[in-house]
């Protein structure tokens, strides 16, 4: 209870709850619970505190009466699982509306701030050596018009990066079938190995 007491203490010298809150005793939210508590039980007033016992059982009382089920909660399974898939909080939001979930945006962005705090993921650093590996992928490219017939193109982006150097070779495409994809792995190591050749040549003139 020692917090508490210094925190009414505090707020019998006219300081603000932001005040007391930049002293790190603690919160703004929370003050503002134990202003609320101090005011209704006059313990604003110059009047001697209450014992431990009784000052806890007034905050306790307070807590218990604040405490409101979450609005979020019938849905807190279903939330969990398109968390962890990847949906950001906003989809999630309009998904709720749907099922009748009645809470504002808030509410939402404060549950998943907590899955997140109890679901720290680890992560890992990759060390490779280099010509070990090379990490491959499509992606989305740029809507193109062919000038000469008018026909609108949708494109991809076969992207290879060197896991060790990270040097990259990128190349538009139009379709993501396995003749493409073994043409585009060749491309790629034919412009990596001219990349080297180049390299060496330009040591060997400096040497």
């Amino acid at each position: 209870m020692h917090h508490y007491r210094q925190v009414i203490f505090r707020m019998r010298m006219g300081q603000s709850d932001r005040a007391i809150a930049k002293s790190g005793l603690m919160g703004r939210i929370k003050c503002a619970e134990v202003r609320a508590v101090a005011e209704r039980n006059g313990l604003l007033s110059a009047v001697p505190l209450p014992e431990d016992q009784v000052l806890g059982k007034l905050f306790e009382s307070s807590t218990e009466r604040a405490a409101q089920p979450s609005l979020i909660e019938p849905f807190e399974s279903q939330v969990k699982q398109w968390w962890q898939e990847g949906i950001c909080g906003t989809t999630i939001h309009r998904a709720l509306n749907s099922h009748g979930f009645a809470g504002s945006y808030s509410s939402v962005r404060r549950f998943l701030q907590k899955l997140d705090k109890r679901n720290i993921r680890a992560s890992c650093v990759l060390d490779f050596e280099p010509g070990e590996a090379a990490q491959v992928d499509f992606g989305t490219g740029p809507t193109i018009t062919d000038v000469f017939t008018g026909e609108v193109l949708k494109t991809w982006i076969f992207v290879m990066t060197l896991c060790y150097s990270r040097h990259q070779y990128a190349e538009l495409v139009l379709d993501q079938t396995v003749r493409t994809w073994l043409c585009s792995h060749r491309h790629a190591f034919e412009f990596f190995n001219a990349e080297c050749v180049n390299e060496n040549e330009t040591r060997h003139a400096v040497n």
